[in-house]
């Protein structure tokens, strides 16, 4: 231990340059936030307007399948899944990282005993390589250990992976702390041990464990919650939506009870540095993390590729169950990406707070009070802006993929050609059509009980739908045998659709981007550090609930369409599967969904920690909390 703490030269004689030099490192942190913002909420708006405007255009107006060739916004919908769920969720986790690092070491900066060693310093950073070196030795155990062998395997050997990594990396822990850091150093006036920081990186660590099996049990369709939401749709997509939020406030509880638990013995332990770690603790499992949402999109793509090349129908039912487990573990990435931010967002606000010299927060206080107020309001209005960008992108994904449509089937209609509508087997249809109404208008005349005569014609009507659809297909192929050019979709039509969502993302997130950016710069310059600090804290406080209920309601939307589409829900002894009015249901509960857990949800984390590390960034630059800000010092104190 000796040897590390000699190896390198005594910086006791300029300690101030290592603080001044610690506090430049935030910068970086900034830099992450601001390019995960334009990841995460641009592609968040890109890859939802495509979406819900593909089912909103595809699913819900034409009754197509998901995926199907003949949406023009399909191309758009795909590209969207890797733009969002893979650089969106990478460059959020990426954010964090750099973030959480910079905090610890802005706050190790501040600790005499901590500053003058070069490997004291580096603690943070040795915190997280053992986390990747844990996240490496895990990739072995999905290949060689426990490898998949059947579809039900999946889902169990992703969730798997996270508990292994998270336990590998435990022993890392204290094998980092217990070498790298002093027996005993001072930090904010309180004496601290290195096993309190490393009880304190624990804490954070199997948090992120926890809320991460938490976000599991409630999105996927393997367990009761979203299984009672499939069961609700029998009534509708208003009992579907109602149950879901429900469902996504409940969820938060857990999750919330884990952060405050690693908060609150952080803070005991360490005061803003025990946060800190708890902060790089949850985040050592980020690799596992990123790699388990990153088979979620995949799984989906996959699917997308069979369905537009026309592959055999099996091979969309294996990529479908796929997918429902990638969604679930989609759902974990996000519940621990929210943990993290939310553990990131305080640890910047601690060195924020050593940073401007505030140690003891008065909450009850004008402008702290003004601002706690402030900053809760502060996710909801950036909530509202995202949630609107994305409907009014899709309101124009609908529109055009409506005109493209009602063009082609014009230009159908207008042809000249014979279609040969026997080899098709309409005649078929037509015989079996009118056996069908023959016989529902004989039965009616003796059927005297009025409610059973409602029945009847209610299995009537799914009768004429199928054969409709059977019609529809069958014009198709006729048309498809004349002209198989007429059927195809255009390059140029899908680019149409994928040109709606890139303008959409690049100019919607310059509002939300905005008002991130200049909250805390405005803040702090005209009322003050404390409001400020006030502001911050209220924006955690009710962002990270709202992140955590609007991703799991969303997540658990999607696999509850997906549990009744796989053929898994029974009412009354009847298969209620595609095709069903619970399965609409189950479709327009997913469509509202889309944003909650793919834009609006997860994109609340770059409020959270971009607010933070711009007042880090710009902490020396506010006037002192003695003078307070500049419209404070003109209408006075």
């Amino acid at each position: 231990k000796a040897l590390f703490f000699n190896a390198y030269k005594d910086n006791g004689d300029c300690e101030s340059c290592t603080v001044t030099m610690y506090e430049c490192i935030a910068g970086y942190g900034l830099g992450g936030s601001s390019i995960a913002m334009f990841g995460r909420v641009g592609g968040g708006i890109y890859t939802k307007a495509a979406d819900v405007g593909a089912d909103l255009a595809g699913k819900v107006d034409q009754g197509w399948d998901e995926d199907d060739p003949r949406n023009p916004a399909v191309i758009a919908d795909n590209v969207g899944d890797n733009v969002g769920d893979i650089a969106g969720m990478g460059a959020d986790l990426f954010g964090s990282f750099a973030e959480a690092t910079c905090a610890a070491l802005v706050l190790c900066a501040q600790s005499p005993d901590l500053a003058v060693h070069f490997t004291s310093m580096s603690f943070p950073i040795l915190v997280s390589v053992g986390g990747l070196l844990a996240c490496f030795l895990t990739s072995f155990f999905a290949t060689h250990f426990f490898p998949v062998k059947k579809d039900a395997d999946v889902e169990t050997a992703l969730k798997l992976q996270l508990l292994i990594s998270t336990v590998i990396a435990t022993p890392i822990v204290f094998f980092v702390s217990g070498v790298f850091l002093p027996y005993s150093f001072d930090i904010s006036g309180k004496t601290v041990y290195w096993y309190s920081a490393a009880i304190c990186i624990l804490a954070g660590l199997w948090s992120g464990l926890i809320i991460g099996f938490i976000t599991e049990y409630y999105t996927s369709f393997s367990y009761r919650p979203t299984q009672r939401l499939a069961e609700a749709c029998e009534t509708g997509p208003a009992t579907n939506i109602i149950y879901g939020l429900a469902l996504g406030y409940k969820s938060a509880i857990i999750p919330i009870v884990c952060l405050c638990i690693t908060m609150f013995l952080g803070y005991t332990l360490g005061r803003m540095f025990g946060i800190a770690c708890g902060a790089l603790g949850i985040l050592m499992t980020l690799a596992t993390g990123l790699t388990i949402d990153a088979y979620g999109p995949i799984t989906d793509n996959a699917g997308g590729i069979a369905e537009m090349t026309g592959m055999p129908k099996h091979v969309r039912k294996n990529t479908d169950k796929l997918d429902a487990a990638g969604n679930t573990t989609a759902a974990i990435g996000k519940g621990f990406a929210i943990g993290s931010a939310a553990l990131v967002s305080l640890a910047l606000f601690g060195a924020f707070a050593d940073t401007v010299g505030i140690y003891e927060l008065q909450l009850i206080g004008a402008w702290q009070f003004a601002g706690l107020v402030l900053g809760a309001m502060i996710p909801y209005w950036f909530f509202a802006m995202t949630m609107e960008s994305v409907g009014q992108a899709a309101n124009k994904m609908v529109l055009e993929v409506r005109r493209q449509v009602n063009e082609k089937r014009q230009g159908q209609a207008d042809s000249k050609q014979v279609l040969d509508y026997k080899s098709q087997g309409v005649d078929k249809i037509r015989q079996s059509l009118q056996a069908a109404l023959e016989g529902g208008i004989n039965e009616n005349k003796s059927i005297g009980n009025v409610q059973e005569l409602s029945n009847r014609v209610g299995e009537l009507s799914k009768i004429l739908r199928e054969k409709q659809e059977e019609l529809e297909q069958a014009h198709g192929r006729a048309l498809g045998a004349a002209d198989p050019d007429s059927l195809e979709t255009s390059n140029e039509q899908y680019e149409k659709c994928i040109a709606i969502a890139t303008d959409a993302s690049l100019k919607e997130m310059i509002a939300p981007g905005a008002l991130v950016l200049l909250t805390p710069i405005v803040v702090g310059f005209l009322f003050g550090v404390k409001m400020l600090a006030g502001v911050l804290l209220g924006s955690l406080a009710s962002g990270v609930s709202m992140a955590i209920s609007a991703s799991n309601t969303g997540g658990a939307w999607d696999n509850a369409k997906k549990y009744i589409g796989a053929g898994k829900l029974v009412i009354n002894g009847e298969v209620r599967g595609k095709k069903t009015e619970e399965h609409n249901a189950a479709i327009i509960g997913d469509t509202v969904g889309d944003p909650l857990k793919d834009t609006s949800g997860p994109a609340l984390n770059i409020v959270m920690k971009l607010m933070a590390i711009v007042s880090l960034v710009f902490a020396r630059a506010f006037p002192s909390e003695s003078k307070g800000g500049y419209l404070q010092q003109l209408i006075g104190k």
